[in-house]
């Protein structure tokens, strides 16, 4: 796994078409499929776009990154969401 692999599930975990995304970054659609299928590297700028677009601090998606392609993918991040989910519940008790 792949930078490219996280900014992926990145994308679909917000709901952006490949198109939509491509578009808010100022890449083309096939650079961004590039990316996505770990065929080219994004530059430094692109990974701050896609901070800025996501709402994710640059460092917290680089980390990100590193534990998904460390682990398990899809399981860590279900292990993230449940954790981010359930201390949402607890504030709003």
């Amino acid at each position: 796994m792949g930078m490219g692999d996280t900014l992926k599930k990145l994308r679909m975990i917000y709901g952006y078409s490949a198109k939509d995304l491509s578009v808010l970054l100022g890449i083309s659609p096939s650079y961004l499929s590039e990316i996505e299928n770990n065929k080219k590297e994004p530059s430094f700028d692109i990974l701050k776009k896609y901070s800025a677009t996501l709402d994710i601090k640059l460092s917290s998606l680089l980390l990100f990154s590193e534990e998904y392609s460390k682990s398990n993918g899809d399981k860590w991040i279900r292990s993230k969401m449940a954790k981010l989910i359930n201390n949402f519940m607890k504030e709003n008790d």
